[in-house]
Parts: structure tokens; C-alpha cells; sequence
């Protein structure tokens, strides 16, 4: 009889506290099984070496059973929702190849003058949106700093970023009919936006991908060129959880908080710190088996799902001093899971980086003062990413 330890995602427990719940199972054990109510278990690697390990081998694939596919979506849009995260093998290794160079963190950090009038702007509107004293930091901030972030990047012209805001809130939801209807609307905005770039190139992100199409023996189709604005929208929502996950941790750890006000170039440094402490990613994606692999003395079959728990392997004291303390002055040290591992490591990771480098500099710095309301905090009931509904502040 197996004597693996099972995760209930249904678990009350879970759901309030899971870096408590998973950090128990992996104490316990190296390997689990996550159980989903109506959904088939997953097996479940919960310590840092032996997770990273997995999201490494080729033998342990993202396909499509690795995604909830969305319901009622146009037939029409359905060949431009494949995006690279569900390809592997040469396919995967070739759009990756041509679309690297623009997502280096030095093309980032070269984004970052772009990204900080965005922030600087949102700011700025921040104080008309008080109501009895306070703002909900999620709806009226962190939401629309990715969302303005992609516009500014693909070209979206100024009078259509107000839709692409209530698409991009849509999309940050992860589910419902608001995202499948604004699937199409996003489509249709970046195929304007791509044949808008090839007549008027200006420098962006779209335009410099573009040109390896136009330039490259091996070069982006139209499609692919499409499909990649939706792969950055639909991905690119990381900072909008992290972003008030990060505040309300700093108003938890008001000595943290303080240390970053008092010296703002700790800031990259707390922003790894953040990703590990109290990062989105509580589960990875999972990855299926392409033959039976025995794993801690259970065999996982072929065609089985493993993931690796995020939430565990990022406070794993075998790969982290301390690891339940959040210090914004740590050391990268063995470093975290937090955008992944491997061929599918998030390739907008230095971008999400930037962007919430600047946000919570600029946030801080502007705002003094700023501190949680009541209620403090309103989170999603989600074992799978650590979220808020709404965080409310005064200013």
C-alpha cells in the first residue's frame, strides 16, 4: 500500500494557509499526490532539488491536457490560442530561438524608461479614486500596470487602451465568460497592431520581432506573430497578483518595509526575495510523463501529470537559510521556482521583474505614508495562485 501523503486541494486548510500545508507534506516526503475534486490526481515533487530536476527533463512534457482550455471561444480564434508553452521538442525550440533576444533582461531593463511614465501615470490618477478614506491597490494599480505595459510594448494605440484594460482585468481573472469574450477582441487588436507595425515600425517590442521575421532565414508567420501579443497578455499578468502580494507582505514585515524605503537599490534584490516569499505561482503547470519514471520508489505511468509545488520547494531549508523569514536583503542563493525551470522557463520573466521593480519604487516612494485599511486584504480561495481580490489602502 502507498504510503506517499496526499494534498486535498479542496482542504480548507489548503486553500487559507498553503505554504504551511505544503511545507508540512514536504517535510514529510519528497513526493505527493494532489488530489482535485473531479480531475484525475497529480503527482507532486515537493522539495526544491528533486522539483527543478523534473521541470529540467525532457522525459516530463507541457501539452494540451496541461491547460483548461477556455469554453465558447470563436472558432476562428482557435488556431492563434496554441501558443508556445504548449509546444516542445524542435517546435518549441525554434519559436523560442527567433523570440528570445527581445525578452533578455537587458532588452528589460532597457524597457524600463518606457515602463516608468506608465507608472508614474497610474500614480498619479491614484488619490481620484479614494473612496471613504481609502483605494483598492488592485483595481485602480496593479491590475493595469501589465496590461498598460503590453499596450505600450505591442503599439496599442492610446484610445484603445481603455478596452484592453477591461480585457486585460478579464484575462488577470484566469476564467469566466468575460475572458473567452475578450479573447477575440484581443486578437483582433493584435493583428492591427502587427500589420500597424510593419507600415510604421517604432522601436517596440512587436517591432523588433517583426523585423526577425522580415530579416530571419527562419522567420515568424503571421500567425505565430499573432499569437505571441496573446501568449504576452495572457501571461504577462504575473506583476498584477505580485504586485499586492509584495505590498501587503511589506506591511506584514513593517522592519522590510523599511529597509526598502531607506534604500531603494535593495529594491531588485527584495523583488527576487517577494517572487520566493509570497510569489503567484503556487503550483506549477503540469508536465506529463512521455514513459513510466520511477520517482522515490513510486512509478509515475506515461501519460500521468506531475507538478512541482512552488509554494514547498521555495521555502525548502534544503535550499534556503531561513527560508520562512522574508528578508529583502537575501542573497539570491539556490534561487526560486517562481517563473519556472528548464526549455519553459517564463520567458517574460526580466520584463515582470522590471515592471514590479518600478511599481513598488515608484509606489513607495510617492505614497510615504501608505498603509493598509480595513479590511486589509480580500483573497481568492485558490490553492493553485496566491491572490488578492482587492487590498485597500490609504495614501
Amino acid at each position: 500500500m502507498s504510503t506517499t501523503p496526499e494534498i486535498h486541494l479542496s482542504d480548507p486548510d489548503v486553500v487559507r494557509d498553503p505554504f504551511t500545508a505544503y511545507g508540512r507534506v514536504r517535510e514529510a516526503s519528497p513526493l505527493a499526490r494532489i488530489v482535485i475534486p473531479g480531475r484525475a490526481p497529480l503527482w507532486a515533487l515537493t522539495r526544491h532539488a528533486d522539483a527543478r530536476a523534473m521541470l529540467g527533463d525532457p522525459r516530463f512534457v507541457i501539452n494540451e491536457h496541461s491547460f483548461v482550455a477556455p469554453q465558447g471561444v470563436p472558432e476562428h480564434c482557435l488556431k492563434y490560442l496554441r501558443t508556445m508553452s504548449e509546444m516542445n521538442g524542435p517546435e518549441h525550440a525554434r519559436l523560442r530561438r527567433l523570440v528570445s533576444p527581445a525578452f533578455t533582461a537587458r532588452r528589460a531593463a532597457d524597457f524600463r524608461a518606457r515602463i516608468e511614465p506608465i507608472v508614474d501615470g497610474l500614480l498619479d490618477e491614484l488619490p481620484s479614486h479614494v473612496e471613504d478614506g481609502s483605494v483598492d491597490l488592485l483595481r485602480h494599480f496593479a491590475w493595469l500596470v501589465p496590461i498598460d505595459v503590453i499596450c505600450e510594448l505591442v503599439g496599442i494605440p492610446a484610445e484603445d487602451r481603455p478596452t484592453w484594460r477591461e480585457h486585460g482585468a478579464n484575462i488577470a481573472a484566469g476564467y469566466g465568460q468575460g475572458f473567452a469574450d475578450s479573447i477575440p477582441e484581443v486578437l483582433a487588436g493584435a493583428k492591427a497592431a502587427v500589420a500597424s507595425r510593419r507600415e510604421v515600425p517604432d522601436g517596440d517590442l512587436l517591432a523588433e520581432l517583426i523585423r526577425v521575421r522580415d530579416t530571419d532565414g527562419d522567420r515568424l508567420s503571421e500567425t505565430e506573430l499573432v499569437t505571441l501579443v496573446w501568449h504576452l497578455v495572457l501571461a504577462g499578468q504575473t506583476p498584477s497578483n505580485l504586485i499586492p502580494n509584495a505590498v501587503r507582505a511589506l506591511f506584514a514585515h513593517p522592519e522590510q518595509l523599511a529597509r526598502l524605503r531607506a534604500d531603494e537599490s535593495l529594491m531588485p534584490r527584495a523583488v527576487e526575495e517577494l517572487i520566493r516569499w509570497c510569489g503567484p505561482a503556487l503550483l506549477s503547470i503540469p508536465r506529463y510523463a512521455t514513459e513510466d519514471v520511477e520517482l522515490f520508489g513510486e512509478v509515475v505511468r506515461e501519460g500521468e501529470a506531475v507538478t512541482a509545488v512552488v509554494a514547498a520547494t521555495n521555502r525548502d531549508p534544503r535550499a534556503h537559510d531561513d527560508p520562512d523569514e522574508l528578508d529583502v536583503t537575501r542573497s539570491s542563493g539556490a534561487g526560486h521556482l517562481g517563473f519556472g525551470h528548464g526549455p519553459h522557463f517564463c520567458l517574460g520573466a526580466s520584463l515582470a521583474k522590471v515592471q514590479t521593480e518600478v511599481a513598488l519604487s515608484a509606489l513607495l516612494r510617492r505614497f510615504p505614508a501608505l498603509a493598509p485599511a480595513e479590511p486589509v486584504e480580500d483573497r481568492a480561495p485558490d490553492p493553485g495562485t496566491w491572490r488578492l481580490t482587492s487590498l485597500r489602502v490609504t495614501l
